[in-house]
């Protein structure tokens, strides 16, 4: 039974909780307590990270500063990450040694890319996430490339993300060093570039990959790593300097180790509510979170449109209320940049290219990014501009 001093503990700083201390800010319950538990105080909009790496934002324009939105929302901002949950005593054990008791609990740590089953890739590669690591080692990258010690950086992971990040660390490292800039490749143990989208938009890449001198190494699944080294299928060994690690999503291990149910993954398995499937007093969104009948992609435009509903049900929960249900729809558009200020929008069966896309991309971002930034001037609906992937 929830009482007037019910505690909520959000432990993540994604896009789900966001929205959700958003809309206690603007709709505040008083008989709340509400902390907000995350290892960094900055969130990135994870579609303006390529921006980031290639030169178009800067820190502030990207990241979302988390304490003073935790501060308009009435919440405790903490500053950690958690070890364990014990899910009988309903307590948080965090990384500094602290306890955090909770009555209801939402969870939005994202992912991780999964280096788990590839021996060497956790200690010689780079990975894209989080992005507060990954975006530490780009700058480290780029020193070392500004030095001569980088000749060749390879991307493993021939999706979306893998893709849009190598054209953007291309273009600023080209446009940091002209000619003497190095080289890519990318890896990946598809058949073909992008298998989740449209076949006009593999076709594009493809080519604009080509033409950018990038090496493609296609059905090419990597088995192992050396420093230096990616192994892959039929034990090929291909040279350089540094790995960037954009595979398919990973899970954090304690929200399975504490009994929460999970799937083979190790994300949360949810239902059309937002709930544990095992806990009902226990919440998950994002990238972390599998919702059970509808299997979707890991994306942040679906963490971003379950924050709506997350932060309705966490609300109803608390006065006894009916749910919302929540059924994830798939994007019908996709926007994609590609390293310069020029993105390729599909949306099957058609497909264009150009600057004007990516102006379009850049004030839909933007337009999400305002919601946050200037939280005074926000007004309560769903979050804007980001209905694309």
């Amino acid at each position: 039974m929830m009482t007037r001093s019910s505690r909520l503990v959000l432990v993540g700083g994604g896009h789900s909780h966001i929205e959700v201390l958003r809309r206690l800010a603007l709709r505040p319950l008083p008989e709340l307590d509400v902390t907000l538990i995350s290892p960094s105080p900055l969130a990135a909009n994870s579609a303006m990270v390529p921006g980031l790496v290639a030169g178009h934002y800067s820190m502030e324009e990207t990241h979302i500063d988390l304490p003073p939105l935790a501060q308009w929302a009435g919440a405790r901002f903490v500053r950690d990450s958690v070890a364990g949950l014990d899910l009988y005593s309903k307590t948080l054990a965090l990384t500094d040694g602290d306890i955090e008791p909770f009555d209801l609990l939402s969870i939005d740590i994202g992912s991780t890319p999964d280096a788990g089953q590839v021996p060497g890739a956790r200690e010689h590669t780079v990975a894209i996430r989080p992005a507060a690591t990954f975006l530490a080692a780009w700058d480290a990258l780029r020193a070392d490339a500004a030095s001569g010690a980088v000749n060749t950086i390879a991307v493993v992971g021939g999706g979306a993300s893998g893709v849009e990040l190598l054209l953007a660390m291309q273009h600023r490292m080209r446009s940091d060093l002209g000619d003497s800039a190095p080289r890519f490749a990318l890896i990946t143990d598809q058949t073909q570039l992008l298998p989740d989208h449209a076949p006009a938009v593999r076709a594009r890449f493809g080519k604009l990959l080509v033409a950018r001198g990038v090496v493609l190494h296609l059905n090419s699944g990597a088995i192992a790593v050396e420093p230096g080294t990616v192994i892959t299928t039929h034990q090929r060994r291909i040279a350089v300097d540094r790995i960037v690690w954009a595979t398919t999503a990973g899970s954090q291990r304690w929200p399975a180790a504490a009994g929460l149910d999970c799937d083979a993954q190790g994300f949360i398995r949810i239902d059309n509510a937002l709930r544990s499937i095992s806990h009902h007093f226990v919440f998950a969104a994002g990238d972390c979170a599998t919702q059970v009948g509808h299997r979707r992609s890991k994306s942040s435009v679906f963490a971003i449109r379950q924050g709506p509903p997350l932060a309705a049900n966490l609300r109803h929960v608390l006065r006894r209320e009916t749910l919302v249900s929540y059924v994830p729809r798939r994007p019908a558009l996709s926007l994609i940049a590609t390293g310069p200020q020029r993105a390729i929008a599909s949306r099957a069966p058609f497909t264009v290219e150009g600057e004007w896309v990516w102006r379009w991309k850049h004030r839909s971002e933007r337009a999400y990014m305002a919601q946050y930034a200037r939280p005074a001037a926000a007004a309560l609906h769903p979050p804007r501009g980001r209905g694309i992937e």
